[in-house]
């Protein structure tokens, strides 16, 4: 008996050794691992995960064949069959492919990745829905879907973002929440540098991503040094490598004359595939819809990232642009300041010179260090600069003519010229600790400490004929330049500044159910003038909450300041300087995410109060005393609600409203409530995808509308302010609101070949972008494009 147990138990402890087992990591097609993945084997109960550096294990496992099926949202679902034999260690290697149906119109980019360079706006390892910040990303295949070519095409899919101006149609300057020309940012680094926010140009062939952070920004962006400041920031965020081998070609031809052509191409250099490239291009010539009108267009997007071990990355990237084209000085308005009369001016009608040039020079150039220090510690370094030049050279329309006895002609104008050139050199050095989830007990930490050094420098260049002709806007215009150009004297201006700031940000999650928001930075800036020095400092704190009732829904609130050194210097009636002024925020809502994420929610209430303004004294005859004082309070407003995602696995929408409510409630030089100009109380948008399966297999139909609300041509002045157009107690005029109608229609021939026809303002409804009374511009007319790409 003793020997039959004996030899039962020596079988039992060999069978328990010839037991297997299967090893393996999986991948995505960046070759970064893929944490959280599910795994299965086909035909049983066992199931596991994969751990944070994407590795799962299967133990215990008799020997034969086995079908492991890999899922995770985001990507397709992937088998493979292996044979496991007796007593072995079988070590897998699955790569999963991202499924380009769930990516194609994510409005926020990759779901459970953060979208590339986010930190250089939150500098935390955040989604943005976990985030305590407004923020909305586009993602480039919504840019390819809609076919947008502009930043503001693309930033019409983010409610409270509305175009300011265009000043003549050289540039695009964007505003949010009722602030005039918030930066613009290109990976993280501002392009101009100028505090009026009048914006820059980019193209859109070398945009991975564009994110908006909408509200006071300082905590992560430094002192509000732009009048827009405060009302957020946008960055444009250019592409970069993918280390498998790909990339496609394509042919645009659309309306007024236009033909484009870009290619992005990207892969590995290296066998070792630790070293990959990636290079986007595009050319372009078009003319407008206006006669007269032209430009053309050179853009090269290169990139390389070489990963330097497991833990270390490296990534360069440089982005150039070179635009030339005609500045429109659009149209003009045929009333006083106080009445909307603007001419529909004949498009065949162009009110400038024939040699108008806006030559515009762009490159950025980035270095990216990641290296991560532990599984949840990382070390982020980052360098970037900006270079920007400009050559304007074109006609500018002044004071309306006045017939004999002093009355106005409308349609009479004098014209001017001007020539003027900009440089503009800016560059961020950043450095940055970040933690993810680190422990301390039962309390979870996600941080970041770390500081930046900001150099900024402008300098400009221009010369002005006030009056060289004048003309009526409703017979034929002289385009002939004359010769011998008496031009005034030069001016010059320009300053640079370096500004040093360090910020610490901790995300405290106490349990499932609530986490707080604690972030301080400190901000010091030299400004260094022609004629003065100055130098500021200033603390701001961010403080907020995230309350998680049931699962997938965020209630969160926040409050935090950005400080405005601009005017600091200014002095009070005893010699004293006043120091910085001070916005202050405070912002509500609710962040939702349903359906696996595929579908989101989000509902913001924000205001913002400056209270803290350095205005200017006058007397009772409105003449400037010379000194200011502290007071006042310009308040914005208002709500933001976006439902976007995929309704159903064929159909995505992007939808988005918000109501400004912006007023300058105390002010020396404003009437009280009246809205800064350019402000429009109401904005919608809506767009849908829908594609079709089985017998359409491969058609896509798209639509988008939207609607920009009226908003005042010009700011109210009380009596003091008489500059650009503002007229003292009178107000001014507003302009109406107009609503944009956009189709697009796509078939994929096969998984090479793919057709898009592009149909935009479908109802040809006119809308105006008018900056003050110099510019006034007229958005596109109908148009539509057609785009032949190979993709290979």
């Amino acid at each position: 008996m003793f020997n039959k147990l004996s030899l039962f138990l020596i079988l039992a402890v060999q069978m328990s050794f010839s037991q297997s087992k299967i090893v393996g990591t999986i991948f995505d097609s960046n070759k970064d691992t893929v944490a959280f993945a599910n795994i299965l084997l086909s035909g049983t109960n066992t199931g596991t995960s994969t751990d944070n550096a994407g590795v799962f294990e299967f133990k215990n496992l008799s020997a034969g064949s086995y079908t492991i099926k890999v899922s995770f949202v985001g990507y397709k679902q992937t088998t493979k069959t292996v044979v496991l034999e007796d007593n072995q260690t079988l070590k897998l290697s699955i790569t999963l492919e991202t499924d380009s149906d769930l990516e194609e119109i994510e409005l926020f980019g990759n779901r459970f990745e953060h979208p590339d360079k986010i930190e250089a706006l939150t500098r935390l390892p955040l989604e943005p829905y976990e985030q305590i910040q407004s923020i909305s990303i586009i993602s480039d295949k919504v840019i390819t879907q809609q076919g947008n070519l502009t930043i503001s095409d693309a930033t019409k899919n983010v409610p409270g973002v509305y175009t300011f101006a265009t000043y003549g149609n050289k540039r695009e300057s964007m505003s949010s929440r009722g602030f005039r020309g918030i930066p613009i940012l290109k990976n993280g680094v501002r392009v101009h540098s100028d505090f009026r926010g009048t914006g820059i140009l980019t193209d859109m062939q070398g945009v991975d991503n564009i994110q908006v952070l909408k509200g006071a920004a300082a905590i992560t962006q430094g002192v509000a040094t732009d009048l827009g400041s405060p009302g957020g920031v946008i960055n444009i965020v250019t592409k970069t490598p993918k280390y498998y081998f790909g990339g496609n070609v394509s042919q645009r031809i659309g309306s007024f004359g236009q033909a484009r052509t870009t290619f992005d191409v990207y892969g590995p250099l290296a066998k070792t595939e630790n070293v990959a490239f990636r290079v986007n291009g595009a050319l372009e010539r078009a003319d407008g819809f206006r006669d007269g009108i032209s430009s053309d267009r050179f853009y090269i997007n290169p990139s390389l990232q070489w990963k330097v071990d497991s833990k270390s990355t490296i990534t360069l990237e440089m982005d150039y642009m070179d635009d030339s084209r005609t500045p429109d000085l659009g149209t003009v308005n045929l009333a006083g300041n106080d009445t909307n009369a603007i001419y529909d001016l004949p498009y065949d009608q162009f009110l400038g010179y024939s040699n108008d040039k806006s030559l515009t020079t762009n490159s950025t150039y980035s270095v990216r260090f990641d290296r991560a220090l532990t599984e949840k510690l990382t070390l982020k370094a980052a360098y970037f600069k900006s270079d920007l030049d400009l050559d304007d050279k074109g006609a500018s329309l002044g004071s309306v003519v006045n017939d004999e006895f002093g009355d106005p002609i409308y349609n009479q104008r004098k014209r001017g010229y001007s020539v003027s050139t900009r440089k503009d050199a800016n560059s961020v050095l950043q450095f940055d600790l970040v933690g993810d989830e680190l422990k301390t007990g039962s309390v979870s930490h996600s941080f970041q400490v770390g500081f930046d050094y900001r150099t900024t420098k402008y300098s400009t260049k221009s010369q002005r004929i006030t009056t060289i002709d004048t003309i009526d806007v409703f017979t034929s215009v002289n385009h002939v330049l004359p010769d011998n150009l008496n031009f005034g004297s030069t001016s010059l201006a320009g300053s640079k500044s370096r500004a040093l700031g360090f910020v610490a940000q901790d995300v405290i999650t106490f349990n499932n159910w609530v986490k707080t928001f604690l972030g301080l930075r400190y901000s010091k800036t030299q400004t260094i003038a022609a004629t003065e020095t100055t130098e500021s400092d200033a603390i701001n704190p961010l403080v907020g909450a995230i309350f998680t009732p049931v699962k997938n829904a965020n209630l969160f609130v926040s409050y935090t300041n950005s400080s405005y050194p601009r005017t600091g210097t200014r002095l009070d009636v005893n010699g004293n300087q006043l120091g910085n002024e001070r916005f202050d925020q405070f912002e509500t809502g609710i962040k939702t995410n349903w359906l696996d994420s595929r579908l989101r929610f989000n509902f913001t209430f924000f205001k913002i109060n400056n209270k803290d303004i350095n205005l200017p004294v006058y007397d009772e005859n409105w003449v400037a005393t010379g000194y200011y004082q502290k007071g006042g309070n310009d308040e914005r407003k208002g709500v933001e609600v976006e439902l976007s995602g995929h309704i159903l696995d064929n159909l995505e929408v992007i939808t988005g409203y918000s109501y400004i409510d912006a007023q300058y409630k105390e002010h020396t030089s404003y009437v009280y409530g009246s809205a800064p100009l350019n402000t429009p109380k109401h904005t919608f948008n809506a767009y849908a995808n829908y594609k079709f399966k089985k017998k359409l297999d491969g058609l896509s139909l798209g639509a988008g509308i939207y609607y920009t609300g009226e908003r005042p041509i010009n700011d109210w002045s009380s009596g003091a302010v008489t500059h650009e157009g503002i007229v003292p107690n009178q107000e001014p005029f507003n302009v109406d609101a107009y609503t944009q109608v956009n189709a697009q229609v796509a078939y994929n021939f096969n998984r090479h070949w793919n057709f898009r026809f592009i149909l935009n303002n479908i109802f040809d409804e006119i809308g105006y972008n008018a900056y003050r009374t110099s510019y006034i511009n007229q958005t596109d007319p109908r148009n539509f494009a057609g785009m032949l790409t190979y993709s290979f």
